[in-house]
Order: structure tokens, then sequence, then C-alpha cells
């Protein structure tokens, strides 16, 4: 099975952390990172999809990150 996921972080190196972190677990970037300006809590966020080819069969009780 195809494993999505949608990591996103305020724009600072947590961010890359983050994605970094996801990269050496196997996953893989999917498409371009996106960049928007969060109004309530005056920050830039980032975000990055990820996907992850894995055995088995998926249900909508698979928890992604335990790959």
């Amino acid at each position: 099975m195809i494993l999505y996921r949608f990591l996103s972080e305020e724009d600072t190196s947590a961010f890359c952390h983050k994605v970094t972190d996801a990269l050496n677990k196997g996953w893989a970037l999917y498409g371009s990172p996106t960049q928007t300006w969060d109004h309530g809590a005056g920050v830039m966020r980032c975000g990055q999809a990820v996907t992850k080819e894995v055995e088995g069969t998926y249900t909508p009780d698979t928890r992604l990150g335990e790959h």
C-alpha cells in the first residue's frame, strides 16, 4: 500500500527537522512544498506532502506515524 502524509509546521528549523526525520524513515517527497501566512497565529507555516510504500492493506485505522 502507499501511505500519504502532509507535514506542516511553523516556518522554522522545526519544519525542516520534521521533513528530514520523515525522509530518513523512508518517506519520499511528494510534490512541492507550500507556505502560507497563518493570520490567527501571526506566523508563516510550511507544508510538505510525503508518501511511503509499505506492505499491508490500508484501513482508516492505519497509524501513519508508525511507518
